[in-house]
């Protein structure tokens, strides 16, 4: 890895911008994101790629993910090519873990990347920024995760850990637009469900006679018991709303979902339309756009929801909505009052944020209330579109 480079943080754009020029000597034609994290990182960073491709007319925008969500990239127009690699290799034996990083590696230096964006900002990602054998190199700085013992930041341009002045993580995924002195253009995530996605969420759709515009996608899954408001709870929740709005409930998610899904449905009195597993993640964002509103936990598809303009009534624990609400939509962040006392018992590992059951004292009323509420919101809008 060179280091004869300059690296710099630069609050002028055309200051910027001139830095940049001079460290490509030559046109930008492909640019590399390393994001590495889950659904909902990968959803945020969609506004940064987006104004790539508007700064940079043309540009290869490759990101580098988990495999399982190398379609969800492609089939929403938020990257041109997707590299993989498999998280689970990554966390296993310290000899697994070699041979998918070089593995990695050497998909990567095929790919002749002119630009390199870290935003994972971890040990690993910062390796493979370095190796890449890209002129441009953005990275965090200072950076999350400080460098250790012969580590080092390999970036030559060095972005403030959130930009715009902004608290939510979105601002941190938009941050290297302000080190390369590009205009912000797009400010909130826009996934656009191509054409031959949107025709398949249709066609499920009409197959439950579920007219668009006129259900509500709720997501009972998350990534940890804790974040996942209880069932019987959405099952109340769920009978209220029916019977107080007279629109259908579709429960959406992936099937290793279906033991919560299974237990809201025993419970609940108001027939629900089970999709849970009848779509690949590739397409659940053109099923969410014809949802008339999403009501979930704090996940990745809350923020997908979001991304493609339906609005969301989010359930929040210890994690704040301000860092990660929705944005961009009409939306209610519901989140009990904090500090909580804990109901979680052993499960809870605070104050970990993403590991404990906060969510938990969320009462029916209140989230009922923030659906009704948002729905009379946009009701108005929704009539003017039609």
């Amino acid at each position: 890895m060179s280091t004869s480079q300059p690296s710099f943080v630069d609050s002028d754009p055309s200051g910027a911008r001139t830095r940049v020029s001079q460290l490509l000597s030559g046109p930008l034609r492909s640019i590399l994101i390393l994001q590495t994290k889950h659904i909902g990182d990968l959803v945020l960073s969609s506004a940064l790629a987006r104004n790539l491709q508007l700064e940079y007319p043309g540009v290869r925008i490759v990101f580098l993910c988990d495999g399982r969500f190398a379609g969800l990239l492609t089939a929403n127009d938020i990257a041109s090519e997707v590299v993989t690699f498999r998280r689970s290799h990554m966390r296993g034996t310290p000899l697994r873990r070699t041979q998918e990083l070089i593995l990695t590696l050497l998909k990567l230096r095929r790919g002749h990347f002119d630009m390199v964006v870290d935003i994972t900002d971890t040990k690993t990602s910062r390796f493979i920024s370095g190796l890449v054998g890209a002129r441009v190199r953005v990275g965090y700085h200072p950076s999350e995760r400080p460098p250790r013992w012969l580590e080092r930041q390999p970036a030559n341009v060095k972005a403030k850990p959130f930009g715009y002045g902004e608290q939510h993580f979105l601002y941190r995924y938009l941050s290297p637009l302000e080190a390369l002195g590009i205009e912000l253009r797009v400010r909130d995530p826009d996934i656009r469900p191509l054409p031959f996605e949107t025709t398949k969420a249709l066609a499920l759709l009409d197959k439950f006679h579920l007219r668009p515009n006129a259900f509500v996608a709720v997501h009972a899954g998350a990534s940890f018991p804790g974040r996942r408001w209880q069932p019987e709870r959405f099952a109340a929740a769920i009978d209220r709303i029916s019977a107080e709005t007279g629109l259908d409930v579709a429960l959406v998610g992936s099937p290793d979902e279906n033991e919560v899904v299974e237990k809201i449905l025993a419970a609940a009195e108001t027939p629900i339309v089970n999709l849970v597993g009848a779509l690949p993640l590739d397409t659940l964002p053109a099923l969410f756009k014809q949802a008339r509103l999403f009501l979930g936990n704090d996940s990745g598809p809350m923020h997908m929801a979001a991304a493609v303009g339906t609005p969301v009534v989010g359930l929040f624990g210890l994690q704040s909505p301000v860092h990660w609400g929705p944005v961009g939509v009409p939306s209610i962040a519901v989140r009990p009052a904090m500090p909580c006392d804990c109901v979680g018992g052993d499960l809870c590992e605070r104050p970990d944020p993403n590991k404990a059951c906060c969510a938990w004292r969320l009462e029916v009323d209140t989230v009922v209330d923030a659906v009704l509420q948002l729905l009379a919101r946009t009701k108005l809008a929704l009539e003017a579109a039609v």
